[in-house]
């Protein structure tokens, strides 16, 4: 197989569905594939079925009804629009209900990630400690099982290539298990409305090599050593959620911009002011509740435990640099 990490979200699957790489996609593609055409094709049939009645039953001069018993009841008639409908539904039900099943029962043998949704990103822990934030890393050909539950509000975890999706609720489990049949980077939404920065609640499923796999749970994700810090904090700033409150281009978002602010001093709601420099950064990671900028609302999440101290001084060196 070829390993070769690509963007599969932006490539066609058939017809106007994206890409399927999970091992129940096709039963899913087939079944809606199914009942869309097989509503096309009744659809159609009952158009021309009428159309032809219309013309050939319409009132016109010189027409003249035909002598005879008016027809009030058929039984075959009847038998024929009621038992082929009922047993086309009872098959639809058996094949949704059955694919249904395979996509709810997760198997035993399955690696579990636990799936944390607050505004506006998704965590995933591993068994061995490890976290990320917005990506979440699985291997090729292997059960995944997600056991996710909302910190503030209700969110909907949503890949479209791996044709899975389930709402997660604050205060309760839920669970959805699949497994990818290829390599390659796929789109994560949230696809219930969750405030201001629902839209860019948005992460990445990367589905590597059983091989990279392990070496990722070895060196927990650390960011590629050889990028100067300010990418460092230009790929956090991305990839960890950063964008889904502060903009970059001096527009207000649900927090501050980072625009400009390095060495400017902000007013803090209940008084109170700082200076922004590195301290003032790295406790806003850690404790952003502790001094909350006026003119904005204490909703920023804690990255304490989920950025290491090379991406912190990334994130310090790239805000550096927006002038």
């Amino acid at each position: 197989m070829d390993n070769k990490i690509v963007n599969e979200s932006l490539i066609a699957g058939k017809g106007w569905f994206p890409s399927d790489v999970s091992t129940f996609g096709q039963n899913v593609d087939g079944l809606y594939n199914f009942i869309l055409w097989g509503s096309v094709i009744l659809f159609i049939g009952i158009i021309v079925v009428t159309t032809l009645f219309v013309i050939k039953y319409r009132k016109r001069p010189g027409y003249v009804q035909p002598a005879g018993k008016h027809i009030t009841h058929h039984l075959g008639l009847e038998l024929a629009w009621t038992v082929p409908p009922l047993i086309l539904a009872l098959f639809i039900f058996y094949w949704g209900f059955t694919g249904f099943l395979d996509m709810s029962v997760s198997p035993k043998q399955g690696e579990e990630v636990r799936v944390v949704a607050k505004k506006w990103m998704w965590q995933f822990e591993y068994k061995n400690g490890n976290k990320a934030l917005s990506e979440l890393v699985v291997p090729v050909n292997t059960p995944i099982v997600l056991v996710m539950n909302a910190e503030d509000v209700l969110h909907s975890f949503y890949v479209p290539n791996l044709r899975i999706k389930r709402d997660v609720i604050p205060n309760r489990y839920t669970k959805v298990w699949f497994e990818a049949t290829r390599t390659g980077n796929f789109q994560i939404f949230c696809t219930e409305y969750c405030g201001d920065g629902h839209s860019e609640m948005q992460g990445t499923v990367r589905v590597v090599s059983q091989a990279e796999y392990k070496k990722w749970l070895a060196d927990g994700g650390a960011v590629d050593e050889s990028l100067p810090l300010d990418k460092v904090g230009e790929k956090v700033y991305t990839a960890k959620g950063c964008v889904a409150c502060h903009s970059v281009d001096g527009s207000p978002k649900v927090g501050p911009s980072w625009k400009g602010i390095w060495g400017t001093t902000h007013q803090f709601v209940g008084g109170g002011s700082a200076a922004v420099d590195e301290n003032y950064v790295k406790e806003s990671i850690y404790d952003p509740h502790a001094k909350v900028v006026q003119g904005f609302q204490p909703v920023m999440p804690s990255y304490k435990g989920l950025l290491n101290d090379r991406e912190i001084d990334g994130v310090i060196a790239y805000i550096k640099t927006l002038k």
